[in-house]
């Protein structure tokens, strides 16, 4: 293993990527982007990394905007910084900033169109094309409550289960499309009794998006991924047998870089796995991790279709590291304590993984955006990803 470089850090502010179902780099891996809190309150940057150039694009002042993971935000006001998506063919940026939709182009601030109200927002993701932004939304309800008395961890985290609350009280929640451009809203659909929080365009067809049920309160294997089809409506991806079943756990879903297969990873009886879908066919296959990697973590996937691993392995020796840390009370079951970035080369049909760890990212894990959240560059040389190593949080890339 080697050392990885640092590309952003500061002692005195926080440099992060953008999540993981986007890239933070333009498609000619010369500007990374991502999010930083050096003004105070926390605003969309770029990064020239041949001049070393660093330029703050968005002009948020008010703090952070209420959204998925950002739960102690504040209403209506804020960057919401769940929301921020790139377009890396294009270098445009969209966010949402209090109740607008925004777009950053050319270095231009523009607003497209407005959130309702009465709804909240979490990841958006743009279409391939560039034609469609598509923002998740729920009803507000969903995370209405007292952060004090209702609210525990670093992130006041809901002490009930939304998604429960959500198919108790007949909350819906919306895949919004507008057109980049106009920001007219194409079209909105509706999907009762859910709480969606990622959304992820097919990187070959915009008629297909993935999204999620987040923190599913039961039925926790088949419930998290869900895609829609511009032309057939929207259905649920994994169903029971062949090894799978209702009572496993699976999250973070994303695409291949082909379009071709839905990546996925969760916990089933064995352990651990990581598995694949075909969306058409509904082909299904999983392999199952070593029993010892039992480390939370997200896989990602290069232009190669190798997976990038931010969790999970660990080495015979290694001693599992212990830390307060209140999201290990969440949903998934797994320990915040993984600590390398990992090339994994999958045998599918072979039900085989290879590990190679390429280097110790060494974050805490203490809150969402000190996350890894790994994402390789377009070239495929070397592969970014966040820590917080010391008081603040850096970004940094290993070469592979």
């Amino acid at each position: 293993m080697k050392d990885a470089e640092v590309v952003l850090k500061s002692d005195k502010a926080n440099f992060q990527m953008l999540y993981f179902t986007c890239s933070s780099l333009s498609q000619d891996d010369s500007k990374l982007y991502g999010l930083t809190d050096m003004t105070g309150s926390p605003n969309i940057f770029s990064y020239d990394l041949k001049t070393g150039k660093l330029n703050i694009l968005s002009d948020n002042q008010d703090g952070i905007l209420r959204s998925y993971v950002y739960f102690n935000g504040e209403w209506d006001k804020g960057l919401g910084k769940a929301s921020v998506v790139l377009d890396s063919e294009r270098n445009i940026l969209y966010y949402i900033q209090g109740n607008e939709i925004r777009r950053i182009k050319d270095g231009t601030i523009a607003k497209l169109n407005n959130v309702r109200d009465d709804r909240v927002t979490a990841f958006m993701h743009v279409s391939p094309d560039g034609k469609m932004l598509a923002v998740p939304s729920t009803d507000r309800r969903a995370l209405e409550y007292d952060l004090d008395t209702e609210g525990y961890g670093l992130d006041r985290r809901p002490v009930f289960s939304v998604d429960e609350r959500c198919i108790r009280e007949h909350l819906s929640s919306y895949l919004s499309f507008y057109d980049t451009e106009t920001g007219t809203l194409i079209r909105e659909v509706t999907v009762p009794d859910c709480w969606i929080t990622h959304v992820v365009f097919s990187p070959v067809n915009p008629l297909l998006m993935l999204f999620n049920n987040e923190w599913t309160c039961k039925d926790t294997g088949i419930r998290r991924v869900w895609i829609y089809d511009w032309n057939n409506g929207y259905k649920q991806l994994r169903s029971e047998g062949n090894a799978r079943s209702r009572n496993d756990w699976v999250c973070h879903e994303l695409w291949s870089s082909d379009g071709k297969w839905v990546i996925y990873h969760g916990e089933k009886t064995g352990g651990a796995f990581v598995g694949r879908i075909d969306p058409v066919s509904s082909k299904c296959q999983e392999i199952l991790l070593d029993k010892s990697f039992r480390a939370y973590g997200h896989f990602t996937i290069d232009g190669l279709d190798n997976l990038i691993c931010d969790g999970y392995f660990k080495f015979p020796d290694d001693k599992d590291i212990v830390r307060d840390n209140p999201t290990d009370n969440g949903p998934d079951p797994h320990k915040k304590n993984g600590r390398y970035i990992s090339l994994v080369l999958p045998d599918w049909e072979r039900e085989t993984l290879e590990w190679h760890p390429l280097t110790n990212h060494d974050t805490d894990w203490l809150s969402q955006d000190s996350h890894p959240h790994p994402v390789a560059d377009h070239s495929n040389h070397h592969i970014y990803f966040s820590s917080r190593r010391d008081k603040t949080i850096g970004i940094y890339r290993i070469a592979y």
